[in-house]
């Protein structure tokens, strides 16, 4: 055999080796080319209610809106539940200009709905890149509502980078939004239809798609990165729009596909299963969803049962959450969270709340409340768990929609003993 036959050969054996090992391991091509959106966490605990009513009056809603949608039928007044409107929320909030002259917004971060619109603080201001389509636009949150004006307008995410003709709306009326200026939603394009009128089936393409179709971002996806902090405000977030910020992140981004179980399919839903410890079964693997604007990591109530068990812990009526003793703390084990064959381990210090702010939910500075709480509905329903805020400070998560995905890594932060 001739050396240069020996070389080819052997560079041919490589190749194949690495497309096999490519193909089999459901990893994202880290992309350096991409836009990054500075993100603040922000308190705004003025209301009466607890974290977790107000996050499970969102999941009342998220429910129904989804079935309204799967039914064709609209949302009804009536499937809006429960929890009288109040401004107790942590948020995640970018700060986006529209206009030309621009203003800028604070606006929530949302990957559970897909509207963007402004006003709810600050008015919408029109200027000579402002165009007034003839449709009405409305959204219900379960912690608040908006309606209002649909303009499509310019948006700029900072340095110069500008999507134009993206659909805003303007509030004429909104309730549950003290403190910010409307929400930034960056979730499935699905979501948006029936939120114009007439236009009711009609969708609205999101930040995140006009993005990539004006070819401002070379991937359609955009990935979120929070650090988990003790402070009530402060910059600890990023949204980074057409690709993966390799400093956010360790090891590889492991991929699930968004799950084929209604109601989670709707939304950024995969599958999952959950166990305490090395041997205690909390959830078996079922549909839930990935949410910004949930606070806390909910779980169906069986599975509550069985972890409440499992830690020795006490519903705290001030909180709403549970409680555990310094010495039942001390004692607590990791969460696992197995995701298409992947394990994410959940702390014990990533399962309590900080406990410099446990007084800004109305807790006592010397108890320990656990982050983890009912989702409001047993299992089987569909979407039987959200892994909200406080998984994902733990987590760097990627929303893919041109792959219908949802990609996870571990970050410098998972293994925190921040709180």
């Amino acid at each position: 055999m001739s050396r240069g036959f020996s070389s080819s050969f052997l560079s041919l054996l490589i190749a194949l080796t690495l497309a096999v090992v490519v193909s089999a391991t459901p990893v994202v091509q880290v992309r350096e080319n991409f836009i990054r959106l500075p993100l603040a966490k922000k308190f705004n605990l003025t209301g009466t209610h607890t974290l977790l009513a107000r996050d499970q009056a969102r999941v009342q809603l998220l429910n129904a809106r989804a079935k309204a949608r799967l039914t064709g039928t609209p949302l009804s007044s009536d499937a809006v539940i429960s929890v009288p409107v109040d401004n107790q929320a942590v948020s995640y909030i970018a700060t986006v200009s529209v206009g030309s002259p621009p203003t800028e917004y604070d606006l929530i971060v949302d990957t559970g709905s897909s509207n963007t619109w402004v006003g709810a603080g600050q008015p919408y201001v029109q200027t000579s890149t402002s165009r007034q389509t003839r449709d009405r636009v409305s959204v219900t949150y379960g912690s608040g509502d908006f309606s209002g004006t649909e303009f499509t307008d310019t948006v700029s995410l900072g340095s110069g980078l500008t999507i134009n003709g993206q659909s805003i709306g303007a509030a004429t009326r909104s309730e549950g939004f003290d403190g910010v200026d409307g929400i930034l939603g960056i979730g499935p394009t699905d979501l948006t239809v029936g939120t114009l009128s007439p236009d009711t089936s009609s969708t609205i393409p999101t930040v995140t798609d006009n993005l990539f179709s004006q070819g401002i971002i070379t991937a359609d996806e955009v990935a979120v990165s929070f650090e988990p902090t003790t402070q009530e405000e402060v910059v600890n977030g990023e949204l980074t729009f057409g690709g993966t910020d390799s400093s956010k992140f360790t090891g590889s981004i492991n991929f699930a596909p968004i799950t084929r179980t209604s109601p989670a399919s709707e939304f950024w839903g995969i599958n999952e299963s959950i166990r305490y410890g090395t041997s205690t079964s909390i959830l078996s693997n079922t549909a839930g969803i990935v949410d910004t604007g949930t606070t806390l990591t909910l779980i169906a109530s069986d599975a509550l049962t069985r972890y409440q068990r499992a830690t020795g812990a006490v519903p705290d009526n001030a909180t709403g959450l549970l409680r555990l003793t310094t010495a039942q703390f001390a004692n607590l084990q990791s969460l696992f969270f197995t995701i298409n064959g992947v394990t994410f381990e959940f702390t014990a210090n990533a399962q309590i709340w900080p406990r410099a702010l446990n007084t800004a939910i109305g807790g006592n500075a010397n108890s320990v409340y656990l982050i983890v709480g009912s989702i409001g509905t047993p299992s089987g329903e569909g979407l039987d768990f959200i892994n909200g805020q406080t998984w994902l400070e733990r987590f760097y998560t990627v929303f893919d929609t041109a792959n219908s995905r949802v990609g996870f890594a571990n970050t410098p932060f998972t293994k925190a003993t921040t709180n």
